[in-house]
């Protein structure tokens, strides 16, 4: 059976989406089935409206990328997740879908999936590494087995060499790169062929 991948991220303007895209590619590289999925927006609409990027995006998103449920969490035997930094944080968003997760969490549903993360902060030292360390207390929490793209590949030097996930600074107001949606594929795939491993 194939590996079932959920790929469930938080995005304001886009960039996190395209990381999202980049790394379920490459999941379906390894011909893993694969979700990809966003989780409710919780900003005001004054807020969105303030900038033109992040409501164009909204706007864009809601009828062509279906909204997380926990029942996608009960069916992926691997997860990747994805985040903007908040002051070095995972956003609230995304933060208030995992805090919903407490039933299945009791039951055991995370018990040993492998799990790895990604990000986009504005500036290059905006808190890209903290933020990944904080989603991935989340996952010791669930008994996830954490899968970093480490220094596995040359790829992985081209997108800036961030151990513990796929990072975009987007101060420069162009999407991700072409190296760091390179890094990402391979992100996905990666961690498809370790549950691929971890399954026997």
């Amino acid at each position: 059976m194939a590996v079932r991948l959920a790929v469930i991220y938080y995005s304001a303007t886009g960039n996190v989406h395209q990381l999202a895209e980049a790394l379920a590619k490459g999941g379906e590289g390894r011909e893993a089935e694969v979700r990809l999925l966003r989780v409710p927006e919780l900003a005001p609409d004054t807020a969105i409206d303030a900038n033109p990027a992040w409501r164009t995006h909204v706007d864009t998103m809601k009828d062509s990328v279906r909204e997380a449920t926990l029942e996608d969490l009960e069916w992926a035997s691997a997860y990747a997740f994805g985040t903007p930094t908040r002051y070095g944080n995972v956003s609230a968003q995304l933060k208030q879908f995992i805090d919903s997760t407490g039933a299945l969490w009791q039951a055991g549903v995370f018990h040993n999936k492998p799990v790895t993360s990604f990000t986009s902060a504005t500036n290059r030292h905006g808190g890209q590494e903290s933020t990944l360390l904080s989603l991935n207390n989340v996952f010791y929490h669930w008994g996830c087995i954490i899968v970093p793209p480490g220094y596995t590949n040359p790829v992985l030097f081209g997108a800036g060499g961030n151990p513990y996930g796929t990072s975009w600074p987007s101060g420069g107001g162009e999407g991700p790169d072409q190296a760091t949606l390179d890094a990402a594929n391979y992100q996905g795939r990666h961690l498809v062929e370790i549950a691929e491993r971890l399954r026997g």
